[in-house]
């Protein structure tokens, strides 16, 4: 998805169709934030193929695209699982939405006060930001979305939590100084999970044993 702006765009606007999919099929109101994933994240893949056609630098599409990557995401993904999630797996969910809240705080403050820059790197593209403590930050940042999904006390989203993590670690094995793009990259694709958890009927969410 990363290797072009036509990737991006072409692969961006089928996630998006798929958000609108989810959020059509969605039944309550509170699986509303976690069923738009799939729209928020097809909308970050267009605005990287802007990136792309603008030859990278640190304009509006720049920016736009690091706010949602990072503080967004950390905040959006473990707020939106906490919504959906049965009564029963609240409580564990209380410590990737905190430290989600913290990871988007100082995430935000830094892209407040530091430019960031997008850099072509051959078939893909690397964001630069001054990140102190960036070992913490990502621990934060993957606590707050993976593993909010491996605590959502949902099968379905527990897998997608697994597939998530196991992509990350492959692109940040690969693509170690493009790990944000690509790990995006990999999370859009793993969307599609979402299509068919907004399909399965309410009763398959909440009929899970307890753990």
């Amino acid at each position: 998805m990363c290797w072009s702006a036509t990737a991006d765009l072409a692969a961006g606007s089928g996630i998006a169709v798929i958000g609108v999919v989810c959020v059509a099929r969605t039944r309550r109101s509170r699986d509303l934030p976690l069923a738009a994933l799939p729209l928020l994240l097809g909308a970050h893949q267009i605005i990287e193929s802007f990136i792309w056609s603008s030859g990278g630098g640190a304009g509006p599409a720049t920016v736009v695209w690091a706010v949602i990557a990072l503080p967004l995401l950390a905040l959006w993904v473990p707020s939106a699982v906490l919504s959906a999630a049965p009564p029963r797996a609240r409580r564990r969910l209380l410590l990737p939405v905190v430290a989600g809240a913290a990871t988007a705080a100082s995430l935000a403050y830094r892209l407040a006060t530091s430019p960031v820059t997008a850099e072509i790197r051959g078939h893909t593209l690397g964001y630069v930001l001054d990140l102190p403590h960036s070992e913490l930050l990502v621990a934060g940042y993957l606590v707050a979305t993976v593993g909010s999904l491996l605590l959502a006390g949902d099968r379905l989203l527990r897998l997608l939590g697994l597939l998530v993590a196991v992509g990350a670690a492959i692109c940040a094995t690969l693509w170690r100084l493009e790990f944000i793009s690509t790990w995006c990259a990999f999370a859009a694709v793993c969307s599609v999970a979402l299509l068919g958890w907004t399909h399965r009927p309410l009763t398959a969410r909440t009929a899970m044993p307890h753990r």
